[in-house]
């Protein structure tokens, strides 16, 4: 069994009967359905934070975005929002500054430009305020962007906690889903070139269709615009959150490289697998979980939640565990036939080096894979050998069987919220996540 007895919220099995008590995903509202009109707008305004003066920079950075994705990570922002929203300490603040214009926090004033524009010198010909270089600098008046905002009335009235009603997602949170997605999309640009993707969600991937440099430079211009959006949402922790997943994306990746000793006695042998696996669930949350763990904490954080109210690590654990879930998922269905209609043949992580949890399993059953896994799958037959070795073994159903439990564990921690649709749907969610077959 594997635990992490330093996590809060650890896994302490993964069994059949645990499988068996989960929530049916046919028994809640549609999650994607019911956030439809905020991700619609994520959508809409998004093209717009990716403009840039250079027309090759606009087309790449907006690659991927143009073809149909999932949109999980901003649901999940969006859902949060509105499972959480009213329940923290200082809603009302936050809800003042998002309907005032002296609050700052309206969707016109998050497109503001940050300071000068030719101080900025960050042309984006789809938002108004910024201007293309200009070779001459001219001193003009200082002025603040935002002056020291006076605190809403209702800010200081204690109330029990209740969710706002009607449903209502902060301008903040639906900014702060786009910079989510914007992130994901970074990691793909970057990511499409270490690992040599031919295609992504059916069709070219950016490096096949642009080459790798541009690639890299339209990962990094995401990045960048990602990073001047962060700020403006006004929220130290947030700032912190989501920046230090940029951190996290690049640890996950080198962890990924990490090279696997070998001992020829059995006691060394099994240590080896376990330290295999805690280096693999280890990545897992640093490449695809921090993502979504942080960003479902911020939209808490967003909505007015302080340090102390469970909302918060209610929002993290869920994330953090459904996260962990989506990539299993990933890795057990790269086994299943439904991976060869997206291109790529079954075992497809063996080609790139990489022992998922399905081949991890099945070490265990067939230790000669150890040694397999030791070289990266390098040799010639190697990938072959391993791949039919994992299909022999019960290491694709033993991986569901801990995605699932990770689903399940998700869908627990919910059940600190008052009940909603959006609370509901986060359920839906956590089911179809591990239900999906690609």
């Amino acid at each position: 069994m594997l635990c992490r007895r330093s996590a809060k919220w650890c896994l302490e099995s993964v069994s059949r009967r645990h499988h068996r008590r989960c929530y049916s995903a046919s028994t809640g509202p549609d999650p994607f359905k019911l956030v439809e009109p905020h991700l619609s707008e994520v959508r809409s305004s998004l093209f717009d934070l990716l403009g840039s003066g250079h027309p090759a920079i606009s087309e790449i950075t907006k690659y991927y975005f143009l073809h149909p994705a999932k949109h999980v990570r901003p649901v999940i922002v969006l859902l949060l929002s509105q499972a959480t929203n009213g329940l923290g300490s200082n809603w009302g603040q936050k809800l003042w500054e998002a309907q005032n214009q002296e609050g700052g926090s309206r969707a016109e004033d998050l497109n503001e430009p940050l300071t000068r524009p030719d101080v900025l010198n960050d042309w984006n010909p789809s938002l108004p305020g910024t201007t293309p270089f200009r070779s001459n600098f001219t001193l003009k008046p200082a002025k603040p962007h935002r002056p020291s905002l006076p605190k809403s009335p209702q800010n200081h009235l204690p109330r029990p906690p209740s969710l706002h009603s009607p449903t209502y997602v902060l301008p903040t949170q639906i900014r702060l889903a786009q910079i989510v997605e914007m992130l994901h999309t970074a990691s793909l640009l970057h990511d499409d070139v270490i690992d040599e993707s031919a295609l992504r969600r059916g069709a070219a991937s950016a490096p096949s269709a642009f080459g790798n440099k541009q690639s890299v430079l339209g990962g990094n211009f995401v990045l960048g615009r990602a990073s001047t959006a962060l700020p403006r949402l006004g929220d130290a922790e947030v700032t912190q959150l989501i920046a230090s997943v940029i951190s996290n994306l690049v640890e996950g990746e080198i962890l990924q490289l990490k090279e696997i000793h070998l001992d020829g006695s059995p006691e060394a042998a099994s240590q080896t697998r376990q330290d295999a696996w805690n280096i693999y669930l280890h990545k897992t949350y640093l490449k695809t979980a921090s993502l979504m763990a942080k960003g479902a904490r911020s939209a808490v954080v967003l909505g007015g939640c302080k340090e102390g109210e469970i909302w918060k690590e209610v929002a993290y654990a869920y994330g953090r565990n459904l996260g962990i879930a989506f990539q299993l998922t990933d890795d057990f269905l790269d086994y299943e036939s439904a991976s060869a209609t997206l291109g790529k043949p079954g075992g497809a992580d063996l080609q790139l080096g990489l022992a998922t949890g399905p081949a991890l399993y099945a070490w265990e059953e067939f230790p000669e894979i150890g040694e397999l896994i030791r070289r990266k799958f390098e040799q010639p037959g190697d990938v072959e050998l391993a791949r039919d070795l994992v299909l022999r073994s019960s290491g694709v159903q033993r991986t569901k069987d801990l995605a699932q439990s990770y689903a399940d564990k998700a869908k627990e921690v919910l059940q600190e919220l008052p009940e909603s649709e959006a609370k509901a749907a986060l359920q839906v969610l956590a089911e179809r996540v591990v239900g999906r077959r690609s």
